[in-house]
């Protein structure tokens, strides 16, 4: 009977057994019969920008790892978060050669060149991993933002987004303020039974293709096979897709005191607006993982500097050089704002967003063309890493090192990522 199940006391009949209310007087105490509080979900936050940074007044310095670092201008504007941030130096993705093309590469770390016969290659980033299993209750498994006016420009490379699938394979996302808050937040005006209607119109497409192709495959040499597989692994996904909207059929979108953005917002202020965007996205659970493809040409404009992005990144003393470091400080200060936001909202359980979350803010290139030492600044709470600190690692461990190590704090149950050689011990 020590067993509180064993305690309960049940009604019964000859057809059936109706169970008591949790009673005190048969040996329940409140704080064992209630329903322990809900677990916030875990979320993730990818905050990716192109062209690197100013390495002389943005990292911290090597010969003052932990805590007590001095910190750099570039990262002043984070003063009052400096507990709750760390810095991580020598990670670098080591397959990769396009000085700006960082961030197609940035979550995954694959080798371009590894598929024989192909001159591009991909694997999966580590968001849709996390997607994979975070994003199961959620109406959006996870959310791609883009912004600026071409990812060449910004220094990101090719690619839809940060985010690439299963298959390596680019997803799409929203490349405005305005896309990304209908696509959270708009009201479907379509019933219910013509959104039924036409995910039945999809399905039916995606039988016949699948019948089709599947006549097709008999007699097909191993490499076609191959290619076929692939595709057949497109059309699940689509299936997928289809699957989670019929899920969230009648189901209204969250309200949000967010206003609907206006057009034309770019620079400074569509970044703002976006962490604005995927701020409330995570607070309403539409979605727990959000990738963000930050613009830097139209960043530099809203800030006077009449300076190229591009050339700003091989900058040497003079306007270059000011305009790089210029760009460190904004983007720091919108990262500020973004935490401070995060650290305000609370869950359920009385903690904070920012406890439940991890915010990566990072790129692949350094500066110039200069591919090693990737910045990488690591915040909030949800993986349970050591924060506040500058931590020096091994110069030239995978960068997806700390992408394995933020996935296995999370709860994700992965064992592996990209080119990842093991977990980041000294961010435990």
């Amino acid at each position: 009977m020590k067993n509180p199940i064993a305690r309960r006391r049940f009604l019964s009949s000859s057809s059936a057994l109706i169970a008591l209310p949790v009673l005190e007087s048969l040996g329940f105490k409140p704080f064992a019969a209630a329903a322990a509080a809900a677990r916030p979900s875990k979320r993730f936050i990818f905050l990716s920008f192109g062209f690197g940074v100013t390495q002389e007044s943005w990292f911290p310095a090597l010969d003052q790892p932990g805590a007590n670092y001095t910190l750099t201008p570039g990262l002043q504007p984070l003063a009052r978060h400096k507990a709750d941030f760390t810095v991580v130096q020598g990670l670098a993705n080591k397959f990769a050669m396009d000085g700006h093309s960082g961030s197609t590469f940035w979550l995954t770390g694959a080798n371009r060149y590894s598929e024989p016969g192909q001159s591009f290659h991909n694997s999966i980033s580590a968001d849709q991993v996390a997607a994979d299993q975070l994003g199961i209750g959620t109406r959006f498994p996870s959310i791609q933002l883009n912004g600026g006016q071409s990812p060449e420009a910004d220094g990101h490379g090719p690619g839809l987004s940060l985010a690439w699938d299963v298959r390596g394979k680019p997803i799409g996302g929203q490349n405005t303020p305005i896309e990304a808050y209908h696509r959270l937040f708009a009201k479907d005006s379509s019933s219910p039974e013509k959104q039924k209607a036409l995910l039945a119109q999809k399905r039916s497409v995606l039988d016949t293709v699948m019948e089709s192709a599947a006549d097709l495959k008999r007699g097909l040499c191993k490499d076609d096979t191959a290619k076929l597989d692939e595709y057949f692994q497109g059309v699940r996904e689509i299936e997928k897709r289809i699957g989670k909207d019929e899920q969230w059929i009648g189901v209204p979108r969250p309200k949000t005191e967010l206003a609907e953005p206006k057009a034309g917002v770019s620079g400074k202020d569509e970044i703002q607006l976006m962490y604005d965007i995927m701020f409330a996205a995570l607070q309403t659970d539409s979605t727990r993982v959000v990738t963000y493809r930050q613009p830097v040409s139209s960043l530099l404009k809203s800030l006077d500097i009449s300076v190229y992005a591009h050339d700003m990144s091989h900058y040497g003393r003079g306007a270059t050089m000011d305009a790089s470091q210029k760009r460190d400080a904004a983007q720091s200060e919108l990262l500020a704002g973004l935490l401070d936001r995060l650290k305000a909202a609370k869950e359920t359980d009385g903690s904070r967003l920012f406890d439940n979350t991890t915010v990566v803010f990072g790129s692949n290139l350094r500066q110039a063309h200069t591919l090693e030492n990737c910045p990488t600044l690591l915040a909030g709470g949800g993986s349970g890493i050591k924060l506040g600190q500058n931590l020096v690692v091994p110069k030239g461990t995978p960068l997806c090192n700390a992408w394995l190590t933020l996935l296995k704090g999370s709860g994700i149950k992965v064992e592996r990522h990209g080119d990842s050689t093991g977990i980041i011990k000294e961010l435990i």
